[in-house]
């Protein structure tokens, strides 16, 4: 048995409210999706705003999210 090794790396966007935070996110995500790269998307289950199941930024992008 062979060990695989996987790399992968975290991003934080940080700001203060309304900085576009959730937008840059959003287009980061949207820029890997079209190179065919894979990410995963986390959203705290407390944080039900505007979604229980997706991201979404106030300007109404969404992406969906686990």
């Amino acid at each position: 048995m062979t060990d695989q090794v996987q790399n992968g790396k975290i991003q934080v966007i940080c700001g203060s409210m309304f900085s576009g935070k959730t937008s840059e996110l959003l287009r980061r995500l949207e820029r890997l999706n079209f190179a065919d790269k894979k990410f995963m998307l986390f959203k705290p289950s407390v944080d039900t705003r505007y979604s229980e199941t997706e991201v979404v930024s106030h300007s109404k992008k969404a992406l969906k999210c686990i």
